[in-house]
Order: structure tokens, then sequence, then C-alpha cells
């Protein structure tokens, strides 16, 4: 989902991430509000006024959707279901949960959290608003603050809409499964309803750009195309944890996976072991001992004049949770583990022991075949 993103602090001890695509937001709403709403809004003030009334509101924005994601991860650590951290980017934020909600009971008080948390944030705007605005020297606050609560009671109100992944979808999908006991039926129907909602913010996309509205078409398209994708890969998720549910890497690592020693250089590491088992990561042991991989990323970075001189051991990237897992550990938290991080290569280690490899193709390979046999189609990209 994310191109390059960087942790900007902690709060409540969650992450708190941007990604590069939402300087692109906080530019669009600092340029509109400048530009349009607040000389519309508020006549008669000096150009850096609005400018300065603009970069407030986008940093508004960016605290109000902030608090929405975080209403979200609060109840779902309440629940137990650990959160990697809240990601603020192009068409929002997302609060990054490493599990699906564990009954219907959870999944609701999740989802109806965030939409309650922009409720509460647009009714503390608009009283602190409308007080500021009768303020001499505090109108411009005031109005700032009148937007706020606007975008707020937009936020929840959108947010709403019964299609998934919305939190709305996720309301509803919360009671068919609380209706039927089935996960996978409930989200196939709110899925369906988020396909359907995404395709008609496609085509109100394409007809607002005709009729001349050529931003706000080209963000309807682009949110439309967005919330389709989404809502269909949440009912492949939900297929492939099913598919996955009860097994443990155990049954795919490989347990004689080929290792190097830090002493090589990287022509040998090229030439003896890419070339020859065209795997792109190596566990690197030493004595028995697992210090860490190589990739042919790490290859890359140096320059072919330096790899007869530049050893394994000098490029090697210690063992992380980026890049190890237990062999005890639920495959779908590892198949959801590579498409976060985009490592189709686990070392599995217990202590300081490697005890096999897990690769992206062995579990894409059983699903392959563990849906084939039970006459069920293999979803695509898988999370």
């Amino acid at each position: 989902m994310f191109t390059r993103r960087a942790t900007l602090f902690h709060l409540l001890g969650f992450p708190i991430r941007v990604d590069s695509s939402w300087v692109v937001l906080a530019v669009l709403v600092t340029w509109s509000l400048a530009q349009g709403h607040f000389p519309s809004a508020f006549a008669g003030l000096p150009p850096l006024t609005y400018w300065v009334m603009g970069a407030l509101g986008a940093v508004g924005l960016f605290a109000s959707i902030l608090l929405h994601e975080l209403g979200h991860a609060v109840v779902a650590r309440r629940y137990g279901i650990p959160i990697e951290g809240i990601t603020l980017f192009l068409f929002g934020g997302v609060a990054e949960m490493e599990d699906d909600a564990h009954d219907a009971r959870s999944e609701f008080l999740m989802a109806i959290a965030g939409p309650l948390m922009s409720l509460c944030l647009a009714l503390l705007c608009h009283v602190t608003g409308t007080v500021f605005r009768g303020v001499s020297g505090l109108e411009v606050t005031g109005e700032v603050l009148a937007y706020l609560a606007w975008l707020n009671m937009v936020l929840a109100v959108f947010n709403m809409v019964p299609a998934f992944p919305l939190d709305g979808g996720r309301v509803l999908r919360a009671a068919l499964w609380a209706a039927r006991g089935n996960l996978r039926w409930a989200t196939k129907i709110s899925a369906g309803i988020g396909t359907f909602f995404g395709t008609a913010l496609v085509v109100l996309g394409v007809f607002a750009f005709v009729a001349g509205s050529i931003v706000g078409g080209l963000w309807w398209f682009m949110i439309g195309i967005f919330l389709r994708n989404a809502s269909q890969m949440s009912y492949k998720h939900v297929i492939v944890r099913r598919a996955l549910e009860g097994e443990t890497l155990r049954s795919f690592m490989q347990v004689e996976p080929v290792t190097v020693p830090p002493s090589i250089t990287l022509t040998e590491l090229v030439e003896q072991y890419i070339y020859r088992y065209h795997y792109k990561m190596y566990p690197v042991i030493e004595d028995g001992k697992v210090l860490g991989c190589v990739t042919t990323r790490e290859v890359k970075a140096v320059p072919k004049e330096d790899w007869d001189i530049r050893r394994i051991g000098e490029i090697l990237v210690p063992c992380s949770r980026e890049n190890t897992v237990s062999p005890d550990e639920d495959a779908m938290h590892a198949l959801s583990r590579m498409n976060r991080t985009g490592n189709s290569r686990f070392l599995v280690v217990e202590g300081e022991r490697l005890v096999g490899i897990v690769a992206l193709k062995d579990l894409l390979r059983f699903l392959s075949l563990k849906m084939d046999l039970e006459g069920e189609e293999m979803p695509e990209d898988p999370e």
C-alpha cells in the first residue's frame, strides 16, 4: 500500500508514520483552502493570512485523521489485536492491525470508534469555533475551527457509508457476522457493496472531469479506484486466512536451506551461490549461529569493482523482526508480514539457531493446492 514512509513520533505507544504521498494531500489542501475556501468564507484579509489559515487547516486535517485512526487503534489494543502503527497517506490514514477482529462485537466496536472520535472532534471544533468567531482578534482562528468542524463531520459521515473497507462497511460486516456467524459471507456482502461504491465514485469522477471539474474529478476517480481495489482485496484476504487457519510455518519451511559464511567475498557469493541457486536471499551462518542474511539488494548497493574485496560480513543485514520468524508462528501472520515488508523469504530461527527458510512461493503453492481440492478460486495478490 505504501511507498516511502517516515516515523514522526509515538503516541500512546503507537508509532505515527507519514507516507510520502501525504505531502501531495497536504499541498492540495493548503492550496485549496488558501485560494478558495477561506477567501470566500472570510473576505478582506491579506493573501499571507489566507496561506497561514490554509496551512493550519492542513495541520488540522492531519490531527483529525490521526485521532480518527487512534480511536480504532486504542479499541483494537483493548481487544488484544497488535497494532503495527498508524500511517497517514494520500487517501487518509490507516491503523495497521496485525490481525483481524476475533468476533463480531470487537469488529463493531473497533469500526465505530473512528467515526465517534470524528463526531466528538466536530462538536468540539464547532463550539470553540463559534465562541472564537465572536471574539475580536480571534475571528481567523474561529474560521479555521469552523472548517475543521465541517471536515470532521464529513469524515464521520463518509466513513459510515456501508461499503467495506470504510468504517460503515466494517459495521455492516460485524452485523452480518453476528447474524449468521459466517465471517466469509459477511465480508463478501460488505466487500461487494464496497466494490459497487468505489465503481460509482469512479463514474462520478469521470462525469465531473468531463463537466470541467478537473481536480475534483481526478480526486473522486482516484478514491473510487482505491476503495474498489481495497474492497476486493479484503474478500481475498478472508479466503486466504481461512485456508491458512491453524497452520504454522513448520509445515512450509525448507529445513535445509542454502547458507553462506560471512568470510566470502561478494564475487564468490554471486558466482557460487546466486548464479547457481537463483535465490535472492541467503542466511549468513558462522559456527552454527545465524548472524543475519544477505540479499541481492545489498550486493547491488556495492560498486561492482569492489566485489572482489568486500566480504559478506560487511554488508549483511542483522536478524530482526523484518526478516526472521519463529517456526511456530501462524502462517497467516507471516504472509501479512511478507506483504507489509516486501520480503518474500524469511529466516526461521529458534534462539540463535537457523532451523529453516520460509518462502512466499511455498505458501502460495499450498494455498493453490488446498483451494483446488476444495473447489475454490485462488485469489491473486493475497495479503
